[in-house]
């Protein structure tokens, strides 16, 4: 469950710190109080998309941060895959600090990416805003609801089809390139053979360009080489006197001289015979290595000339010669097809033919698996409406398939069918539903669902779109029933939804530091009752109204129990 949600510097929030508590979390407030920055704060912690206007005016930075406690194992263990850390107690804490042109996202103060603050953000909470309403408009969106009920059974059989459309798709795609007139397919043989033959007679060896580029760098270079590495012999072992070799012979001579005089006189002096012999070896080595610099031109020419083909071919064929290789060993697989044209694309065509069968019969145990799941997932739905006050619904689902239009998806067409109303037929959803039944439809539908995911929180954002009177207590005693085993957070304009508050709070508008500012703040029962009054539209909340209020309250606590 969310715990608690902490907001600074962000629109007109200066700071607040909320806690949040099992069960149904209200949240109530005049229009324009600013209800909508607490729903934007939290996807804005979730990884949605930052804008630095949200940033208060004056302040450097915005800071979001949600404190979640998870107790369901599962959901630790996929969080954990993620590699993401979860405290002992099951405390997973979430923050964003977004700056001018850039965010800094954190998981247990481990920085992460915003794509991984949306993966994790879909484990802990599910947010239902006014807009997603409208996504029950679109026929795709019932597939993908109904998948979603069906679970694993419906997605292994998927994962399957995939794979095996894919491999059609690609077949499909290798039989229209081999689709060719006599003319073209001996132009493309001949050029295959072409490059094939100009890459074998090259005779490349892995790692031959590397060792040839240092040899040339090394010739290239051999005179400015050649040059240095004779001075540093002329300075160390000169012919003409003066040199660092006689320096140390001379000296090394006068110390054996008077070294029967003095012990240390005598340590010091084979220190020095050392590095005469340290200077004999150099003076060796220096020699060697100026005789193994000199090079014929035609040594020189022929490594040139061996690079420069072996860049005409990477400039053809690949970046490298590993690439080169293997550009030979598809240019082999295209002339062996070439050579063989009509036997290759009657093995392509049969193997089309039986990957498409394939796919069919995948299809078809989808398209079964999507109609048993469509009459459980019809029946929990009409039960859910009738508990939202659709007093005579019929609800069906509709999945058609269609053999032709055969996709990685399947092959069907899923549709969700409704009548609202006694002796009319059932019609698409998108042709008939209101907004006021979409909001009730939607909640139905995550009423539905609840029971099979794992999410613990679930927020909703003005449900009561469009409903008042009877279908709004409907609507209020569902949430209720929801909220015995999910935390729900719910914004709403209704006194009926607030009324059945385990906790309530209240966001409203005021000035500090002759600042407009807004504030969150949790309410005791008898302010509660207030509010109450205030939002069943009364004026001034009398104690006839505050008695009305104190019914409104009793009769929800009466359903919850």
């Amino acid at each position: 469950m969310l715990y608690s949600l902490h907001v600074k510097n962000l629109a007109l929030i200066k700071e607040q710190e909320i806690e949040f508590t099992d069960g149904l979390n209200v949240l109530t407030g005049e229009t324009g109080a600013g209800k909508s920055v607490l729903i934007g704060s939290v996807n804005l912690a979730l990884g949605s998309k930052a804008d630095k206007d949200l940033i208060r005016t004056g302040a450097d930075y915005a800071l979001v941060e949600l404190t979640f406690f998870v107790d369901n194992e599962k959901t630790k263990k996929k969080i954990q895959e993620m590699d993401l850390p979860v405290e002992e107690d099951g405390t997973v804490i979430l923050s964003r600090k977004i700056m001018d042109g850039r965010s800094i996202c954190k998981v247990g103060g481990e920085n992460v990416t915003v794509r991984q603050l949306r993966e994790l953000g879909e484990l802990l909470i599910n947010i239902h805003g006014q807009n997603d309403n409208q996504t029950l408009l679109q026929r795709k969106k019932h597939l993908d609801i109904l998948d979603s009920f069906a679970g694993k059974s419906v997605q292994e059989e998927k994962k399957k089809l995939k794979e095996v459309w894919s491999l059609h798709e690609e077949i499909k795609e290798k039989l229209e390139e081999t689709d060719m007139d006599e003319a073209t397919r001996k132009r493309e043989q001949d050029l295959a053979a072409f490059e094939l033959e100009e890459i074998e007679n090259a005779e490349l060896k892995e790692g031959e360009d590397e060792e040839l580029e240092t040899k040339y760098r090394r010739m290239a270079n051999s005179l400015k080489i050649t040059e240095a590495a004779g001075e540093a012999r002329e300075l160390l072992f000169g012919d003409e006197g003066g040199s660092a070799s006689d320096a140390i012979s001379s000296a090394l001579q006068r110390l054996i001289q008077v070294s029967s005089y003095d012990e240390s006189v005598k340590e010091v002096s084979d220190q020095l015979g050392d590095i005469d012999n340290l200077m004999t070896d150099l003076g060796h080595s220096l020699s060697a290595y100026l005789s193994d610099l000199e090079f014929d031109d035609e040594d020189y020419n022929a490594t040139e000339e061996r690079l420069d083909l072996i860049n005409h071919l990477k400039d053809k064929y690949g970046k490298s010669i590993e690439a080169i290789l293997e550009y030979a060993d598809e240019k082999q697989k295209q002339l062996d097809i070439l050579s063989n044209l009509e036997e290759e694309r009657e093995k392509l065509r049969k193997k089309l033919d039986e990957t498409k069968e394939e796919a069919k019969k995948l299809c078809a145990k989808i398209s079964d698996i999507r109609k048993k799941n469509a009459k459980t997932l019809a029946m929990q739905m009409k039960q859910a409406l009738i508990d939202l006050n659709f007093l005579d619904v019929q609800f069906r689902i509709d999945v058609i398939p269609n053999e032709d239009h055969i996709t990685a998806g399947g092959y069907d067409e899923v549709i969700f069918m409704i009548s609202t109303n006694p002796g009319e037929d059932l019609r698409p959803l998108s042709e008939i539903a209101s907004g006021g039944e979409l909001s009730r439809i939607m909640l139905a539908l995550k009423t539905v669902f609840a029971d099979q995911d794992d999410i613990a929180s679930l927020i909703f954002d003005e449900i009561d779109t469009g409903i008042s009177g009877v279908t709004a207590w409907k609507v209020s005693e569902k949430l209720g029933q929801l909220s015995s085993s999910h935390q729900i957070i719910c914004i709403t304009h209704l006194p009926q939804i607030a009324a059945m508050y385990d906790r309530h709070f209240l966001i409203k508008k005021g000035l500090s530091d002759s600042r407009t500012i807004t504030s969150i703040s949790s309410l005791s029962d008898e302010e509660s009752i207030d509010e109450l009054g205030r939002m069943l539209g009364a004026g001034e909340v009398t104690d006839a109204v505050r008695q009305n209020a104190r019914e409104m309250r009793t009769k929800a606590l009466e359903t919850k129990a």
